[in-house]
């Protein structure tokens, strides 16, 4: 059976293309009716951050994609990866090093001065049991390191990359178990993928190197090793590493703006996977089908934001308006825009009105076509919030029409809107009188000083559609307000 797993570590937030690797490893998975196992990789307590797991579960739970085993915790299975090391020290296959930390720095910077790659000279490797048995009996703190090989090379064929080959030469004796007797990453991973039988590792480029330092603690305890597929990274559009440095990285900030996890996924999953057709728009189901690694391409993929912005609008213009809504409430009432009150009623917080979930749910769907993100509903419907738009008289004028022009078709305006029984106030009615009035004064005249009227700005949706939200008393006292800024100024 086909095992993956998806394997974070506990030191911050779940990057964006850690999400990426996560849900090729669950389609992969799902394609092939294996499992995909959550492992929380947390032996790294330096870098150890309180409370950053459960949020990357909870990330991933937001996300709704689901694991079949775990989460399983490294913190839980230090004795194991301790009595391992031992067994490899046992065997002559890795050794005790005393060396203090300050003369590996001083080494290490040597080397770096020197242009030659920073690694142990192996001074431990060459005591005998007699001096090994001295410095453990003194309890001089220590480490584990691998024995590995001083001449030769390893290779490996890797499912993206093809055939990958290094030279044993650069390889350092890494070390296994640290001196506080917490296991490396290299050794606790090795261990967890052969006791959790996983068949193979799909994770991010960056880890390519690592690979012969894996293959070789395999072979140190004769186990067969999982294939490997490293996925391509994520670029900024200059080519660089996609960084927290040049826009937002974290899967939970993206979540909290107001994409959809459908439309992360399908966005996520074109940064590196080709479909080999032109479709952009997939459904979970058709990309379990369709998904596969020999489709992976090798090079980096460029992170377009803009390109995410547009697969949100898609998937929002899909959702049912009541879904849409339930959505989108949590943003104006965090605006400010709208409180919460008992019975599906709200108060806008401006004006002191209560109005029911139905009226908002105009009003979204008023927007629902130019929404790119749940969070710029706020912003796109704010003029329905308050008494009245803020705007530069100026803005009324509409081409080469004058100032005086456009205050006699507002006024005209105003009257014949105020003929209208306000139960009658509706998109239809309101749109055969502004048409009417457009076929005689011109389009641009009419439309374009309404619309700033009603809204203060110079795009929105259509005024009929803004008015008849709005209801008759405020769309006459707002077009009074234009025409009075006109006399004025």
């Amino acid at each position: 059976m086909i095992r993956v797993r998806f394997a974070p570590s506990p030191t911050g937030f779940l990057h964006i293309g850690g999400l990426r690797t996560y849900f090729y490893n669950w389609l992969f998975a799902k394609k092939n009716k294996g499992k995909i196992i959550l492992r929380i990789e947390d032996t790294d307590r330096q870098r150890f951050i309180k409370g950053a797991a459960e949020n990357l579960i909870q990330t991933l739970k937001n996300i709704g994609l689901g694991w079949d085993e775990g989460p399983y915790f490294q913190s839980r299975r230090i004795k194991t990866y301790r009595d391992l090391a031992q067994k490899l020290v046992g065997q002559d296959k890795a050794y005790y090093c005393f060396c203090p930390e300050e003369k590996l720095k001083k080494m290490k910077q040597k080397q770096i001065e020197q242009k030659m790659p920073p690694c142990y000279d192996r001074t431990c490797r060459k005591l005998n049991k007699k001096e090994v048995n001295l410095q453990l009996r003194s309890g001089r703190p220590y480490v584990i390191r691998l024995k590995v090989p001083e001449w030769g090379s390893i290779s490996f064929k890797d499912l993206i990359h093809g055939q990958v080959k290094f030279d044993l030469k650069n390889i350092d004796d890494q070390i296994l178990l640290k001196s506080d007797g917490w296991p490396t990453y290299h050794l606790a991973n090795v261990v967890d993928d052969h006791s959790m039988k996983i068949t193979h590792i799909i994770r991010g480029e960056e880890w390519l190197p690592s690979v012969p330092k894996h293959l070789l603690i395999y072979q140190a305890f004769g186990w067969q090793p999982p294939e490997f597929a490293h996925l391509p990274l994520l670029l900024n559009h200059d080519r660089s590493k996609l960084s927290k440095r040049q826009g937002d990285v974290a899967v939970e900030e993206y979540l909290s703006k107001g994409y959809l996890p459908e439309a992360l996924l399908n966005f996520i999953v074109l940064l590196g996977w080709n479909p080999g057709t032109d479709q952009e728009i997939f459904s979970l189901k058709e990309l379990t089908k369709r998904f596969s690694l020999e489709k992976i391409q090798k090079t980096g993929a460029i992170f377009d934001r803009k390109k995410l912005d547009w697969l949100n609008g898609y998937y929002l213009r899909q959702m049912a308006i009541a879904n849409l809504t339930k959505k989108c409430l949590p943003y104006l009432v965090c605006h400010g825009s709208i409180k919460s009150l008992e019975q599906l009623k709200f108060k806008i917080q401006k004006t002191g009105e209560v109005v029911d979930c139905e009226w908002i749910q105009k009003i979204i769907a008023l927007a629902q076509e130019r929404l790119r993100r749940l969070d710029e509903i706020s912003e796109l419907t704010e003029f329905f919030f308050i008494n009245q738009p803020d705007y530069n008289p100026k803005e009324l004028l509409w081409g080469k029409t004058t100032k005086e022009q456009i205050k006699n078709n507002l006024k005209r305006i105003k009257d014949l809107l105020g003929e209208i029984r306000s139960p009658d106030f509706k998109i239809k009615k309101i749109t055969k009188i502004l048409m009417q009035l457009a076929q005689k004064q011109g389009a641009g005249e009419i439309f374009w000083p309404l619309r700033v009227a009603l809204t203060g700005r110079q795009a929105s949706p259509p005024p009929a559609e803004i008015a008849e939200i709005l209801g008759k008393k405020k769309v006459l006292d707002r077009i009074n307000q234009a025409i009075k800024k006109l006399e004025n100024n």
